[in-house]
């Protein structure tokens, strides 16, 4: 299944272009790029008109002609907006901020606007968005206590997994959002594990969590389980409905189930080494795997009939043991 979903989904880094054989010398010559397949020489010249799914601000301003955003529209550690604002700074290249205020009226639209993030809105500030209320309101409260939604929901088994979200081996996933923030919770697959918990254990705002390091934690009855983060960062907004209500991670977990929302120096390299889509697909196939081999060693071997595992594995099968459960599959 996740080879099927890696062939049919579409490069998001638009489309359109042409290609034809070549031959060894033309690998290092030539203005087309060329790439090797199955032995074979190509050359491929992508299509000036070619469209993205993630245009970069300064592509939407119209200060340059084609720039995919590949920085999660996170403007303060992205190279490529650096660079281009030194250009700006030297004369040799127009800021996306002025380009913006040669359009007139309402096509002069906020910058939130332009990256997707919002609906058409526009820009009362002249693009001095340091002194903009509604960009600090957004950045500081309306982007961290929205909720996540899939855009598409694949399942593997029973255990629900959404695409486009990055996951941890921990099984615990991560959002990347509006401007760099990631948003953290744990999986379908975990949460149907260990079933509904009497207390979720939350972090605090502002405290530093690393990576691989227990973030926050979950208790049932006297049992008690530390779950791992899987980005680095300082948390910048705690989901707090789980306190009052725990149940809600395992009825929407990649929903209003979420646990907290972080902020990571490095969102490119923290999704890096997270799995994302048909490599999470896999995993968790391998993973279901594993489950099923436990669960016949407890109960014997599961239907022949392809039968799901229950919402609640361990509530039905304590003989899987809580240490054992925390141990192969949340790695703590």
């Amino acid at each position: 299944m996740a080879e099927e979903i890696k062939k049919g989904r579409r490069s998001e880094v638009g489309f359109g272009s042409s290609y034809r054989k070549g031959a060894g010398q033309d690998l290092t010559a030539g203005s087309d790029i060329p790439t090797v397949l199955g032995g074979q020489v190509w050359m491929v010249k992508p299509d000036k008109r070619a469209g993205t799914n993630h245009p970069c601000i300064w592509m939407q301003a119209g200060a340059v002609e084609f720039k995919n955003c590949n920085n999660f529209f996170d403007c303060t550690t992205c190279k490529y907006d650096l660079g281009m604002r030194g250009k700006v700074e030297k004369g040799k290249q127009t800021s996306w901020q002025d380009a913006m205020r040669k359009r007139l009226g309402l096509d002069r639209v906020c910058r939130h606007s332009l990256t997707g993030r919002i609906a058409k809105r526009a820009c009362a500030y002249d693009y001095t968005c340091s002194t903009c209320d509604f960009d600090q309101f957004f950045e500081d409260v309306w982007s961290v206590k929205t909720k996540a939604v899939p855009y598409e929901t694949q399942e593997v088994k029973g255990f629900k997994v959404p695409m486009g979200y990055y996951f941890h081996n921990g099984h615990t996933w991560a959002r990347i959002e509006s401007g760099g923030y990631v948003r953290v919770g744990m999986d379908d697959f975990a949460l149907k594990l260990l079933g509904r918990a009497d207390v979720m254990d939350l972090p605090l705002m502002g405290k530093e969590v690393d990576k691989d390091f227990p973030g926050w934690g979950l208790k049932r009855k006297e049992n008690q389980a530390d779950v791992l983060s899987p980005v680095n960062g300082v948390i910048m907004e705690v989901n707090a409905a789980l306190r009052d209500r725990p149940g809600l991670a395992n009825e929407k977990p990649y929903e209003e189930g979420w646990v907290f929302m972080i902020r990571t120096p490095d969102v490119k390299k923290a999704a890096n080494a997270l799995m994302a889509d048909a490599d999470t697909l896999t995993w968790m196939d391998h993973e279901v795997g594993r489950l099923e081999a436990m669960v016949g060693e407890v109960a014997g071997p599961l239907a022949a009939d392809g039968g799901y595992l229950a919402d609640d594995i361990f509530g039905n099968l304590p003989g899987l043991g809580w240490g054992n459960l925390t141990k192969a599959f949340l790695r703590t």
